[in-house]
């Protein structure tokens, strides 16, 4: 019998370099002070716009706050955004394409197209819609970016739900005289949800990314609050004297979205059984 194959030295940097970059995101998210002791919003005029170096690591702003402290305490309010977006448009998809799945033909139709209309906008220019009528803030961003993406949830999961109603284990339940709500909560929802990890996963990059440019924009955490996108918009007016202020918030998001991404495909693959 021969041994397996041992994975090639740049495939194994491919899967333990991003599981590295999302374990310090979860450290910064959790735990801050254990990769910083500076206080992010303690502003030293002196030391305004000061190069890294040994006094800060990767700098000062403008206001002579620690750009590392900032990165890594914003870290918090950026993906909280994104994982508070993503865990409501799950549950609001999940909810709306079982409703379609399982609803009359003429109301799956108007929820299907429903789906449609707001698949066709993009992501981010639907959720400024949404911010516009609720208004800026932490909430609005959330609700604004979950709304966004609830139809990539919901057709997903409509979908399924059409597969799995036809299976031969539902037939035999509806046989057996057990009631609607019983086999949609036993039968029909466990069964649709496989693919909800792997789009959660890739979902939550995106919805960094949303909030992040909705910060930029000045519609999400207000300063002095430390958030990815509100740093690259208070630095947009020092790139020439301090480039280090916004690339360290800037590589932050990149990396985040980057890393999610590769486990988010590589969880497709698993769960396609493309990979072992």
């Amino acid at each position: 019998m021969t041994a397996p194959a041992l994975p090639r030295p740049p495939a194994l940097l491919g899967r333990l370099v991003p599981a590295v970059v999302l374990v310090v995101i979860g450290l910064a998210v959790v735990a801050p002070w254990a990769l910083t002791g500076a206080d992010p919003l303690a502003a030293d005029p002196v030391d305004a716009l000061a190069p890294p170096g040994a006094g800060h690591w990767l700098g000062s702003d403008h206001l002579g706050r620690d750009v590392l402290a900032r990165v890594v305490h914003g870290a918090r309010h950026s993906i909280s955004i994104g994982v508070a977006a993503t865990a409501l448009a799950v549950t609001c998809g999940v909810l709306l394409g079982l409703a379609a799945g399982l609803s009359p033909k003429w109301l799956d139709e108007a929820l299907a197209r429903s789906f449609d209309v707001l698949s066709t906008l993009p992501e981010l220019l639907l959720a400024l819609l949404v911010v516009a009528i609720t208004g800026p803030g932490t909430g609005s961003v959330i609700f604004a970016i979950a709304v966004a993406q609830v139809p990539n949830y919901a057709r997903v999961i409509r979908a399924q739900t059409f597969v799995v109603r036809r299976s031969g284990y539902v037939e035999q339940a509806v046989t057996f005289g057990r009631s609607r709500l019983a086999i949609t909560g036993g039968h029909v929802l466990p069964n649709v949800l496989g693919p909800i990890p792997v789009l959660a996963t890739i979902g939550l990059g995106q919805a960094v990314i949303a909030g992040s440019g909705l910060s930029f924009l000045g519609m999400g955490p207000q300063p002095p609050a430390a958030e990815w996108g509100a740093m690259l918009s208070e630095a947009r007016n020092y790139l020439r004297v301090a480039w280090w202020e916004a690339l360290f918030p800037g590589l932050a998001i990149t990396l985040t979205v980057v890393c999610l991404t590769v486990a988010g495909r590589r969880l497709q693959r698993r769960f396609e059984g493309r990979t072992p």
